[in-house]
């Protein structure tokens, strides 16, 4: 049975938007990913921040979840805690070997659940800019909203077979597919031209449906 019956409508669940900011006079690029979850608030807090949780749906984590703590996720990014302000908001540092991007998550409650808006803001590189555009980091929040959404409904683990194997299926691929469309029409709304755009979303749907060739870094 597939992960995902509807690929392309749980991809239209989530509103994509870039803008254009800066930090200490670099300009920066902010990929914003807003999704409403049919669970209240404490609920989604805690799958967003209970160390045990987290790996349900996500990745493990180790560290201090704690303001001015460490954290790391496994295999993947670590950072600082910055703020935490429970159960509304918290951000951290996303840091990834040298390059360091600051990341925010917020929530609030509505009468039929709880919306999350999460920022990703990062320095741009204008040569990884152009070949993947907003889409090499928002396909990936979007995979990872998925997979908020997915356990939410049963707070169960997800299958990990299934997520590992999910970008090759036909439905990853048009969810994927459908997702990196969208990161291209945010980037067009905040200036970037269409058809570089477009190719950049092409490119990203590859990198995320392709597998690596053994022994190849992906």
């Amino acid at each position: 049975m597939p992960l995902l019956t509807d690929p392309v409508g749980i991809a239209g669940l989530v509103v994509r938007e870039v803008r254009t900011g800066s930090r200490g006079g670099e300009t920066t690029r902010i990929a914003v990913a807003r999704r409403s979850y049919p669970t209240d608030q404490a609920d989604l807090w805690d799958a967003l921040t209970n160390g045990e949780r987290i790996p349900r749906w996500f990745l493990p984590v180790s560290g201090d979840l704690k303001p001015g703590g460490r954290y790391q996720l496994e295999g993947n990014a670590n950072g600082v805690v910055e703020e935490c302000e429970a159960p509304r908001r918290f951000a951290v540092t996303w840091e990834m070997g040298p390059q360091v991007s600051w990341l925010t998550v917020t929530l609030s409650a509505r009468e039929d659940g709880t919306v999350l808006e999460l920022e990703h803001e990062a320095p741009v590189d204008p040569e990884f800019w152009a070949q993947y555009g907003p889409g090499a980091v928002g396909v990936g929040w979007d995979l990872a909203l998925l997979g908020l959404g997915l356990h939410v409904e049963t707070s169960a683990a997800l299958d990990a077979a299934e997520v590992l194997t999910f970008h090759t299926t036909p439905e990853g691929v048009e969810f994927i597919r459908t997702a990196a469309n969208g990161w291209a029409d945010a980037a067009v709304a905040d200036g970037d031209d269409p058809t570089a755009a477009i190719t950049a979303a092409d490119q990203t749907v590859t990198f995320y449906t392709t597998e690596p060739e053994e022994g190849a870094e992906h």
